[in-house]
């Protein structure tokens, strides 16, 4: 992180349903935390995602956090609108032989997967890419991308995680970046991720180290369901040279099902809580615990 930045914050969801309680928690201790130290506030949308995302959904983002007392600077990040930017972090990695093409489609995957009992997953849950870059010729992969054929763009992560050597990230708690510890980063337990899709340029984990470069973003204040993904972001800091944040990773709210909030399983959105009549207020004492 450079030293002499302005402390900068950054919420940043995506348009593609209405706000929880869970998101109220992160924007809340995002700003929380920008107040404590006159730092910066930003919003950014995370856009990529066309088929997904809705304008609507992004207007509702504006209103549940001017609701609940937020503000921010603007003008606002769109995703959508920076793709050159992507583009260009990912002509980095190809010229450095990082990436390769993968033809296989999402049935192909799953197949493979399937006949293979025990394949190992990645953090989140998914199986890891079951094809290696040696299991298709480069002449072929030309060949099939001169014919047109619809592809996705994976990071070679052992090539990668040699190239970058031993990685960290400093995670701060409430004590403050002086108390901050040093967290072993494991890029290698995420296989051959997508860095850029079939049908977007880019991918979430190349275009979140790009967009708090890029804006500046020395504090990253988001989840905990994250923090594994944190291996991936430093090792694509590092191969990018881009600046390092500090980051905190905050517990998740549970519903009575013991489920992380989601919009994927209908959790209760904020403007559903503003219409049954729930205050800003008791909303930040949900989102927050007792003395929000």
């Amino acid at each position: 992180m450079n030293a002499l930045a302005r402390p900068t914050f950054r919420f940043a969801p995506s348009p593609n349903g209405l706000l929880h309680l869970g998101h109220a928690r992160s924007a809340l201790m995002n700003a929380a935390m920008a107040k404590a130290i006159d730092g910066r506030l930003l919003l950014r949308i995370e856009d990529i995602d066309a088929a997904r995302c809705r304008p609507d959904y992004e207007a509702a983002i504006h209103e549940d956090l001017a609701w609940l007392g937020l503000d921010w600077e603007r003008p606002v990040r769109r995703q959508s609108e920076h793709f050159p930017d992507y583009r260009a972090a990912l002509d980095k990695l190809l010229a450095m032989g990082l990436v390769y093409e993968s033809f296989e489609s999402r049935a192909e995957i799953r197949r493979e997967v399937e006949e293979r009992p025990g394949w190992p997953r990645d953090p989140d849950g998914a199986p890891l890419f079951p094809f290696a870059r040696e299991t298709m010729s480069e002449s072929e992969r030309a060949s099939r991308r001169a014919a047109g054929e619809p592809h996705a763009l994976r990071l070679d992560m052992r090539r990668a995680a040699a190239m970058a050597g031993p990685l960290g990230w400093r995670e701060v708690g409430g004590a403050g970046p002086d108390a901050a510890d040093t967290l072993v980063a494991d890029p290698l337990a995420w296989g051959d991720i997508v860095i850029a899709r079939k049908d977007v340029p880019t991918s979430y984990h190349l275009a979140v180290v790009v967009d708090d470069a890029l804006q500046g973003v020395t504090y990253v204040v988001r989840g905990s369901d994250l923090k594994a993904a944190t291996s991936v972001h430093r090792l694509l800091q590092l191969l990018l040279g881009l600046p390092e944040p500090l980051y905190t990773h905050h517990p998740l709210l549970l519903d009575a099902e013991g489920r992380k909030l989601s919009k994927s399983i209908g959790s209760e959105s904020l403007r559903a809580l503003r219409q049954a009549g729930v205050s800003a207020g008791e909303v930040r004492r949900r989102a927050l615990g007792p003395s929000a």
